[in-house]
């Protein structure tokens, strides 16, 4: 096929000067002289028909009607692929991992074990960049993302993806409320704490430990940091998964009244850009998160 499209250089000349109004901001802005971007300029308008792209005036260069409708059809296309030549012409170090995690598990159980990584790899810097509950896993910021695979959601196909844990969930409570649980079913008398973006999850439990009749929730929460805190006060019964509140079964500020975890289908995952090359630090990361999980797996 014949190749009708003008060059990117008359491309990037031509978009310099649409974005200043000037041909000489526009040739201090690429580097270059004003006669280069001039007859850039010159060279795409004869390319196209010998059309006029700017109009000159006393206000400066001003776009033409045809110039107007150029910079509309190639503008964001052009901009595309600076931003790709950026992304695979970057230096990749491997002194810096940026990562999204969800934020309760960040807080509860990534952030006590991140000295003893950093211990055995004490020239790898770990940002924490914001996590989004609708991330699309497009961003240039992220290196590494820890997310809950959420109902009805497919993985996008550009994702490595490996679980980690906290399929299951369990029902906890403050010390005080252990003596009125002698049997799950006396958990229907408990006020029901639960996560808003899960409501199902009592039911579930529910269901495994054979109760009969619809749990009835009590407050809900949408950060599981906020729900496992109402627990610890005695405001209810929660119920979550165990590996967000290790220290707090460890001080005795929650106990679980009944051994009884039920698989949510859910959990947590490790997400990486597949097409992006990992660096060293990125890739040590990867290996000990995994290792950490599955200790805590054993528990």
């Amino acid at each position: 096929m014949k190749m009708r499209s003008p060059s990117l250089v008359e491309l990037h000349a031509f978009l310099a000067v649409c974005r200043v109004g000037s041909f000489r901001q526009a040739a201090e802005d690429l580097c270059v002289t004003q006669a280069a971007v001039s007859r850039a300029v010159q060279r795409l308008e004869q390319h196209l028909g010998g059309c006029r792209l700017f109009d000159r005036s006393s206000q400066g260069v001003l776009l033409s009607e045809r110039g107007r409708q150029l910079r509309q059809l190639t503008e964001r296309h052009v901009t595309a692929l600076e931003s790709a030549a950026e992304r695979f012409l970057a230096p990749r170090t491997s002194d810096k991992l940026r990562l999204s995690v969800i934020p309760t598990l960040g807080t509860k159980w990534l952030l006590p074990r991140l000295p003893r990584f950093q211990a055995l790899h004490p020239g790898l810097d770990i940002e924490m960049r914001q996590f989004r509950h609708d991330e699309d896993f497009s961003r240039d910021d992220v290196d590494l993302w820890i997310e809950v695979k959420r109902p009805r959601r497919r993985w996008p196909a550009h994702l490595q993806v490996a679980f980690l844990m906290g399929r299951d969930i369990v029902p906890v409570c403050a010390p005080q409320v252990l003596p009125r649980l002698k049997r799950p079913g006396d958990l229907l008398r408990e006020v029901l704490l639960h996560h808003t973006n899960f409501p199902d999850n009592w039911a579930r439990w529910a269901k495994l430990a054979g109760l009969r009749g619809k749990p009835k929730l009590g407050p809900g929460y949408d950060l599981s940091i906020n729900l496992i805190f109402a627990a610890k006060e005695g405001v209810g019964v929660a119920i979550t998964q165990p590996c967000l509140i290790e220290r707090e079964l460890q001080n005795g500020e929650l106990v679980i009244p009944f051994a009884l975890p039920v698989s949510t289908g859910r959990g947590y995952f490790m997400c990486a850009d597949r097409d992006r090359p990992a660096t060293a630090g990125q890739l040590a990361f990867m290996s000990w998160l995994l290792d950490e999980a599955r200790a805590t797996r054993r528990i």
